[in-house]
């Protein structure tokens, strides 16, 4: 794909081509302007000023294009980015209205993954000038997120195991170096089964090739608010001994989301230079089945200390994550975001397009659903109701895994997740899908960032510069 760097520039008065923005309310009123000949050929192209439509209209040697929106005056992160993936190669500029947050949309819209195609299209890129200069590198430093949690979703397994993770973990810490700068820890092997047990048991079975890990990344002034963001990092998901069918397999490639999210978010919060010390903490495994894989019935010891009877070996991602959030507690954090594509239940719940959201305080759940909504990236909050506790109970250990009954599998996992964050602890955390079943625009098919920039306008807003 062409430097996303490129798509969007300053307005210097360059030769540009012009981009009517209408509705369907004000579009007859707008044709009144043009000649009968641009009126026919945007007859004959059908536009009717619904959004999303476009037209291309003829003007003396050149042309210009015409798009319906909701609203002109207020445009959407998605207002523009169909426009970005179907003109043609070119510089456009709006005739009438500012860019707003349509500039994010349009970079985000012209996003492939490409990277296992032997004919790899060429594209020339779609550029928007913009007079709000300061809004380019924002939205580009957000697209560009995005585009990382696309990027590690839509890689196969074989090329995106714990290794891979770590490695990209590797080069934002290089990359934000300096005073105050990144560090990276990894914890492996013989140390991990001692200091992430949980961990460790999730992830021997895949052996060697695809060694289990906790990838922790500190960065900022340790005088500034401690925030830690934690990812669940399965790199691929077979179930374990409690095997998937392999059409439920199909997609677990996807499984590391939400420490792809957790990344993202951390490359954005060191980008800006927001006021925390953060706190990145990525548990990465493979729930692989081979003769050391763990087992139904087996009991688990857990870096907090809670022992946990395994009821499903497909229940593993809210193990590991036990294990990095209670890391993540033991340095008295302000706040805790974690982000995980823990269960099943909360897509019957909300769907695909809607992460759904737990939190402790009520005053967090309204900044990121506030903070979402203004950005154009949704979510959802679901209970944490102290009564489903119960089903998490073990006649052997501690807690149990999974719950057999059926009721309100997004929330009983996210009361596992709460017994591994200390109490008092400001948490939130996002079940979120991390993959667009079906592209829209700007949200092509695949991998995608589903309250990553909810998160990221909550803490910015928090937090500042």
């Amino acid at each position: 794909m062409t430097d996303r760097h490129a798509l969007i520039q300053a307005d210097r008065g360059q030769n540009a081509i012009a981009i009517h923005l209408v509705t369907k309310d004000s579009l007859a009123e707008w044709t009144k302007r043009l000649s009968a000949g641009q009126r026919a050929a945007i007859a004959a192209q059908k536009f009717e000023g619904a959004g999303y439509e476009h037209a291309i209209v003829p003007d003396g040697d050149g042309w210009f294009a015409v798009a319906g929106v909701a609203d002109p005056s207020a445009l959407s992160s998605w207002c523009l980015a169909r426009l970005a993936d179907v003109l043609p190669g070119g510089t456009y500029r709006l005739a009438e209205h500012e860019t707003g947050r349509a500039l994010f949309g349009w970079v985000s819209g012209q996003y492939r993954f490409d990277r296992y195609r032997s004919e790899a299209k060429d594209e020339e890129p779609r550029i928007l000038l913009t007079k709000d200069a300061r809004a380019i590198d924002p939205a580009l430093r957000e697209a560009g997120a995005v585009e990382l949690v696309r990027d590690l979703v839509n890689t196969p397994a074989e090329d995106m195991g714990p290794a891979e993770l770590e490695a990209v973990a590797a080069a934002l810490a290089k990359a934000h170096g300096g005073r105050h700068g990144a560090e990276l820890h990894v914890t492996k092997g013989d140390a991990l089964e001692q200091d992430y047990p949980m961990v460790h048991m999730v992830g021997r079975a895949a052996g060697r090739a695809h060694a289990p890990r906790m990838i922790e990344l500190e960065w900022g002034d340790p005088a500034h608010p401690r925030v830690a963001i934690v990812g669940k990092g399965i790199c691929f998901d077979s179930g374990g001994l409690d095997i998937k069918p392999s059409g439920a397999m199909l997609l677990m490639k996807k499984d590391m989301g939400g420490g792809a999210h957790a990344l993202a978010l951390a490359r954005l919060v060191m980008e800006h230079g927001l006021a925390v010390r953060l706190h990145c903490l990525v548990a990465a495994a493979e729930n692989a089945v081979s003769g050391n894989a763990f087992r139904p019935g087996d009991v688990l010891r857990s870096r907090a200390g809670i022992t946990v009877e395994v009821g499903n070996t497909d229940a593993e991602g809210r193990l590991v994550l036990g294990d990095a959030l209670a890391r993540a507690g033991e340095k008295a954090p302000a706040l805790v975001i974690d982000f995980a594509t823990l269960t099943g239940a909360a897509r019957v719940a909300v769907g695909p397009d809607l992460p759904a959201l737990f939190a402790r305080e009520d005053a967090t759940a309204h900044a990121l659903i506030e903070a979402g909504a203004a950005c154009d990236d949704p979510c959802w909050r679901l209970p944490l109701w102290d009564g489903y506790r119960e089903y998490l109970k073990s006649d052997v250990a501690d807690l149990g895994n999974n719950s057999t009954n059926g009721f309100a599998g997004a929330s009983v996992g996210a009361l596992f997740l709460d017994r591994f964050v200390p109490a008092g602890t400001d948490w939130a955390h996002f079940d979120t899908y991390a993959w667009r079943p079906a592209g829209k625009p700007g949200r092509p098919k695949g991998g995608d960032a589903l309250g990553l920039r909810a998160a990221w306008h909550m803490l910015k807003a928090r937090y500042g510069a």
